[in-house]
């Protein structure tokens, strides 16, 4: 069984050496461990450094693309290059090495697709306060909007069977932490989470430079991943909101009409008409966004199928 190890980098040559350092150079039920670097368009010594330390696989971006970009072009490069096993890390060793052996456990004991790192944010000294409120608060709402049951869902550090690196397909362009438990909900595969270790604060956040845009974008993207797999659950929720309000003012103008002073709310009958036409039109959106749905659906079938086809056929090449 082959595990790669992949870190996606951007401007790590001050930390790199000290990840590649930690990483365990064997697994029990393990055969082969390899590295893999995403270089996100570093304009430091990262590949250098990354070179020096042994690593033999290295991507490299012509410039910055982001993290999850980078985050699955490592998948695929790491499917491609045989990994039965894709363990997932930053290059800031914010992580502890040998939790790798604990993550790869249950995949290895075919208990899961996907394991989460469970950092312990409540234990970690140096997140503020206010971080480690917003990181529990985030990680309750992905764990009910996904059907899981993982309790850091932005931990970064996290394992994948090959089964499951297949059929991930991350749009978000901002992180794919969220993304990928929601699709692993939504989709079935066996999430799972262990315990694990963190090192010593060596550089400050580069996705949390700011709460507020912290918070608006990983709204945003649960927002938008959710509404992706439960379009006809939001849109009737939000339509029927809506509905419900035109329904209630109209109440209020038979009120009033029923006791003679009609002429005086005709205002409330105009907005119960518009906010009941509005719902009904909201719901219509869901009806033909479940129906998208399903052929997005189908859509990723025909991925996961392309995708073994071609892995399939070059490992019958270089055999």
């Amino acid at each position: 069984m082959k595990l790669i190890i992949q870190i996606p980098c951007l401007n790590e040559e001050q930390t790199l050496a000290e990840t590649l350092g930690d990483l365990p150079k064997s697994i029990e039920g393990i055969d082969e461990i390899e590295t893999l670097i995403i270089d996100d368009g570093s304009t430091d010594e990262t590949i250098r450094v990354a070179r020096e330390n042994g690593v033999r696989h290295i991507l490299s971006f012509t410039n910055n693309k982001g993290l999850a970009e980078a985050f699955m072009a490592g998948l695929d490069t790491c499917l491609k290059l045989g990994a039965d096993i894709i363990v997932n890390t930053d290059g800031d060793n914010q992580y502890s090495g040998d939790n790798i052996a604990d993550l790869v456990k249950p995949i290895i004991k075919g208990d899961a697709d996907i394991v989460i790192g469970d950092r312990q944010v409540n234990e970690i000294k140096h997140f503020s306060f206010t971080k480690r409120r917003l990181q529990v608060l985030g990680s309750w709402v992905v764990k009910h909007v996904s059907n899981t049951e993982v309790p850091d869902a932005t931990s970064g550090f996290r394992a994948f069977s090959r089964e499951a690196a297949l059929r991930m397909n991350v749009i978000s362009k901002f992180s794919y932490t969220l993304e990928t438990i929601i699709q692993a909900g939504k989709k079935n595969l066996a999430v799972t989470h262990v315990p694990i270790k963190t090192n010593k604060k060596l550089r400050e956040s580069r996705l949390f430079s700011s709460i507020p845009k912290y918070l608006k974008r990983s709204i945003l993207t649960i927002f938008r991943i959710y509404t992706m797999y439960e379009p006809l659950k939001t849109f009737i929720r939000i339509g029927g909101f809506v509905f419900g309000a035109g329904v209630l003012v109209s109440l209020r103008f038979l009120y009033f009409y029923s006791l003679g002073n009609g002429a005086g709310h005709i205002q409330s009958l105009i907005l119960a008409a518009v906010l009941m036409m509005i719902g009904f039109q909201v719901i219509m959106i869901g009806l033909v966004a479940d129906l998208i749905g399903a052929n997005r659906r189908l859509i990723e079938d025909i991925l996961y199928r392309v995708k073994k086809i071609e892995l399939n056929n070059k490992q019958h090449i270089n055999k």
